[in-house]
């Protein structure tokens, strides 16, 4: 297991407790550890040593669009991402937006 910072095991943390079934997005997870950065809280997921078992997945961007995964943005990786959600009942339409804003939830 990789060694992680204070801060990424904040993130972590916090992440872990988006049930399945449930995304939020990288602002409202920031907000929730009191990190004005949605930026950093997405590079903390990019290093995500424990994915999927920490559920970075569930992690959107604030206009309820997919974002990334691990770093990439298209490509095998965002697949990934697509396929834990549809397995969890979230889906997003052609263009990777959130179909079901129900789905939102709070850190």
């Amino acid at each position: 297991m990789s060694k992680t910072t204070a801060f990424q095991q904040r993130v972590y943390d916090a992440v872990s407790q988006i049930p399945a079934g449930k995304v939020t997005t990288y602002k409202a997870l920031a907000d929730s550890i009191n990190c004005g950065s949605a930026q950093a809280v997405g590079q903390a997921l990019k290093r995500n040593p424990n994915a999927p078992e920490v559920p970075c997945h569930r992690v959107i961007n604030s206009q309820l669009n997919i974002g990334g995964y691990l770093g990439e943005t298209q490509g095998a990786s965002l697949e990934k991402k697509r396929q834990l959600l549809a397995e969890e009942g979230v889906e997003f339409d052609v263009g990777g937006r959130l179909i079901d804003g129900s789905r939102v939830a709070l850190p």
